[in-house]
């Protein structure tokens, strides 16, 4: 995840370069490093320098990284020739790389023929089963011709080997939630605040997976992901705020006629919303009026 210190480098970077003060490569280089995607101006910088062979050969073993960079910016901008030529030129001088070969399958991808790039995929995989690239590349294509119960399937294949891959799990969970498979989206979250139990947006994805189940367990769970969203933000979570209101609220709908022990204070209601009207009174006095309407409604 790329913070807002790295984020203000890279926009201050690209404009100096926008602006024509230098620094193109300084810039490739730092996109490269922060793994984000700004393909035309990868594209446009990155042909810049190639194009130019002194800056090229300026380069030395960088070079091939860069074609490298470029021929995926120019797969990403449709520009397939572009990516071709790029590809070309790396394999002539690495004729038997796997890595060169991933680009060709990707450039495969990008031409719509799946069958082929599955082909060439498969292929890679016999001389490396444990290239996590390529099963990942295997999955986007399920994804892209809208094979979802394939991306399903590879992806559950995926995390027998690599379990400890939190984007993949991540990826998982989403697609689960997405067709409403909330257990299943559940149990991914599970692993994944297992491993990785100070990232607060695994505790409020958790926590919203919950309260979509519904039942006094699930909500009662859900209240406490809500909570420790909030501990772990220092209290700016609105969205886990109004987590905490809504099952406070739907615990005391379940737990109507029930033992007392099952009804929960309203404590930490009466928080949350005392917080959520701070927070809205500073940032969009406008709303809390609204706000005001709507937590009465949840009133417990």
């Amino acid at each position: 995840m790329v913070s807002k210190t790295q984020e203000t480098q890279l926009n201050r970077l690209e404009n100096q370069v926008d602006n024509g003060g230098g620094g193109a490569w300084e810039y490739l280089c730092l996109v490269r490093m922060l793994k984000v995607r700004r393909s035309e101006k990868v594209l446009k910088y990155g042909l810049s320098i190639l194009n130019d062979p002194k800056k090229r050969s300026a380069l030395g073993p960088e070079e091939w990284t860069l074609y490298e960079q470029v021929a995926i910016a120019a797969m990403d901008c449709q520009c397939l020739d572009v990516a071709k030529d790029c590809i070309k030129v790396l394999q002539k001088k690495f004729p038997e790389s796997k890595r060169v070969g991933r680009l060709n399958g990707m450039l495969l991808e990008a031409k719509g023929s799946w069958a082929e790039a599955e082909k060439a995929y498969s292929s890679l995989l016999e001389d490396n089963p444990l290239d996590q690239v390529i099963h990942k590349r295997r999955v986007s294509m399920s994804k892209a011709q809208g094979n979802i119960s394939g991306a399903i399937e590879l992806l559950n294949k995926y995390l027998e080997i690599f379990m400890a891959d939190h984007e993949a799990w991540r990826e998982l969970a989403e697609i689960y939630a997405s067709l409403q498979m909330y257990k299943q989206a559940a149990f991914c979250y599970e692993e994944l605040i297992l491993s990785q139990p100070t990232v607060p947006l695994y505790h409020l994805a958790y926590a919203d997976v919950l309260y979509t189940l519904g039942g006094l367990e699930n909500l009662q769970t859900a209240k406490k992901y809500y909570a420790s969203t909030i501990d772990l933000t220092g209290g700016k979570n609105t969205r886990a705020l109004f987590g905490i209101c809504l099952c406070t609220s739907a615990i005391a709908q379940v737990s109507k006629g029930r033992n007392k022990e099952d009804k929960e204070s309203p404590e930490l209601h009466s928080l949350a919303a005392t917080a959520l009207e701070k927070d809205y009174k500073q940032r969009a006095s406008d709303k809390l009026g609204l706000l005001t309407s709507a937590l009465r409604s949840l009133k417990t």
